[in-house]
Formats: structure tokens, C-alpha cells, sequence
């Protein structure tokens, strides 16, 4: 009798679980399939137009309003290709993966500040995923664009941006402060602008391209530089670039930060030179009249 009433309260118990186990309303039975995985969860991929605080790639550094105070702002996020993403780490800052990925952050940055960067205190960077994110997938690199310092910016020594408040897009298609234009230098040999109309001995004319090679070599090889340097002058103020225009013209250059120049940015500023006469008017499209032969 005592076995008929246990086997009796077994089958009423297994009858309960199996009654427990169905579909309640509103449900699908299955109770992973509305949670991300682990790996998806850690994932995220900054947004074209955000503003950062922070040069960070984490997610511990979110973004900002760019009408608030700020020290970079994402203008465009590529995707390494399949022979960088196979690889089981980011690509390092100074790393052919990272100079190639420069080479589209440079054209995006021309279309994205309405001009070539390099014509305004501005410098652009790659920033590759950080290595958490390429552990769970991430394969992407964000191109940021930054404000340098009026001053220390220009020389070729300083790569840190400085804060600002507003957006970067479209900057230098009006008459920004961040465009570069005439000019005065220091006791040190800094540039800082002034207007044209100022007595002045310097005007930025453009940039010079240089070729692939090391950062110190480039450097010490002033006389290239110099006559680069001389033909974008002769572009910009319309004269000819002859053998007379080093008789026009004096130049001269800044090069990008060293840390820049490793990660992919061979633009060389170029500027004219009075040679210590002082004008009160720009000399873009001047010609021969402005830039006689001396």
C-alpha cells in the first residue's frame, strides 16, 4: 500500500514539472534568445559627428556634445581590410596598416573640413580600435580631426590638440579663425596670424607633399624643402616658377609633428617670406607686381 502512495506522488510531481516547463504567455520558451552575447555586449563602434574628451578609443571615455567643450571630433570610421583584420592585435600607431588607413582619413578630413585640412591649425589622426574591442571583433579605426595651438602648433613639435568648442565641419569654407593666412613670427621663429592687412612677412601658400622616407632625413634636407616650397609659392601668388623666383621669394616651411609624420602625414605647410620687407596686403594672385624680382 505504502509503494501504491509514493509511485502515486511521483507521477503527480512529474506531472507538475512537465506543466511547469511549457510556454508561458507572452513567451517563446526559449530563454537565451532575447540576450546579447558576452562578446556582442562589449562591442561598439563610435558615430561619424561624435566629439570626444578623451584621444581614447574605450568605451570608458563616451562621447560629447561638440557645443560643449572638447578635445577631438570623429569624422569618419573605416574598416581595416582582411589581411589587417586577420591579424590577432590592432595595428600599431606607426604601422603601414595605419599610414594606409591615413591616406582615406586624409581625403575624408579634406571633403569633411571643406578644404585641405592642412590649410587651418588643424591635424588628423588615426585611431585604431583598442585591443579589447579587436579581441571580441571590432575592426575599426575612427579618423579624428583636432585643433592645434595658434602658435606651437605650426611647428612641427606639437602635436596635442587643444580644447574647442563647435564642430569642425565645413571650418574652412568661411573666414574661421582656425585658416591659416598671414603672419609674424617671434624671437623663437613661431608663426602667429595676423591680418593681411597688419604689416606682416609671412602668408601661408599651401603644402608640399613630401616622399616617403624618414623623419630625420626629411628634416635635415632643407634645400628641397625650400625649393618645393618656392614652386607652391609661385602657384599661389601667380608668378612664374622659374629660374628668377628664388629673386621673388623668400620661404618657410613647417613640417607635422614627428608623430605625425609616423602615422602617415608627409604635408609640409609651406609659407612666403618677404625676406624682411613688410606688407599690408596678401599676395595670393598678386603676380610679378607683388613679388617683384630683387
Amino acid at each position: 500500500m505504502r509503494r501504491r502512495r509514493l509511485a502515486a506522488i511521483w507521477a503527480a510531481l512529474l506531472v507538475a514539472a512537465s506543466a511547469g516547463c511549457g510556454t508561458s504567455a507572452g513567451t517563446d520558451g526559449d530563454l537565451t534568445d532575447d540576450w546579447r552575447p558576452a562578446t556582442e555586449a562589449r562591442r561598439f563602434t563610435p558615430r561619424v559627428g561624435e566629439c570626444y574628451g578623451a584621444l581614447s578609443a574605450h568605451t570608458s571615455h563616451p562621447p560629447v556634445d561638440c557645443a560643449a567643450p572638447h578635445l577631438v571630433e570623429a569624422f569618419h570610421v573605416g574598416t581595416f581590410g582582411a589581411d589587417v583584420a586577420r591579424r590577432s592585435a590592432p595595428p600599431p600607431p606607426t604601422s603601414a596598416a595605419v599610414r594606409a588607413a591615413f591616406v582615406e582619413c586624409d581625403r575624408r578630413g579634406r571633403e569633411f573640413a571643406g578644404g585641405d585640412w592642412r590649410g587651418g591649425r588643424l591635424s588628423v589622426r588615426v585611431l585604431p580600435v583598442a585591443a579589447a574591442g579587436w579581441q571580441v571583433g571590432s575592426r575599426w579605426f575612427r579618423c579624428d580631426m583636432f585643433e592645434l595651438n595658434a602658435v606651437t602648433g605650426l611647428n612641427g613639435e606639437d602635436d596635442e590638440p587643444v580644447s574647442r568648442v563647435g564642430s569642425l565641419r565645413g571650418v574652412l569654407r568661411d573666414d574661421s579663425a582656425v585658416r591659416l593666412g598671414c603672419m609674424n613670427s617671434d624671437d623663437w621663429a613661431r608663426l602667429a596670424p595676423t591680418a593681411c592687412s597688419v604689416p606682416h612677412q609671412f602668408e601661408y601658400a599651401g603644402v608640399w607633399t613630401a616622399p616617403e622616407r624618414s623623419y630625420e632625413d626629411a628634416r635635415r634636407d632643407e634645400a628641397t624643402v625650400h625649393d618645393r616650397c618656392r614652386t607652391v609659392v609661385a602657384r599661389y601668388a601667380r608668378v612664374p616658377a622659374d629660374s628668377m623666383l628664388r629673386y621673388r621669394t623668400g620661404t618657410a616651411f613647417r613640417f607635422p609633428s614627428k608623430e605625425a609624420w609616423g602615422r602617415g602625414d608627409r604635408g609640409v605647410r609651406c609659407y612666403f617670406w618677404s625676406g624682411g620687407r613688410r606688407l599690408t596686403r596678401s599676395i595670393a594672385g598678386g603676380g610679378p607686381a607683388i613679388l617683384p624680382i630683387n
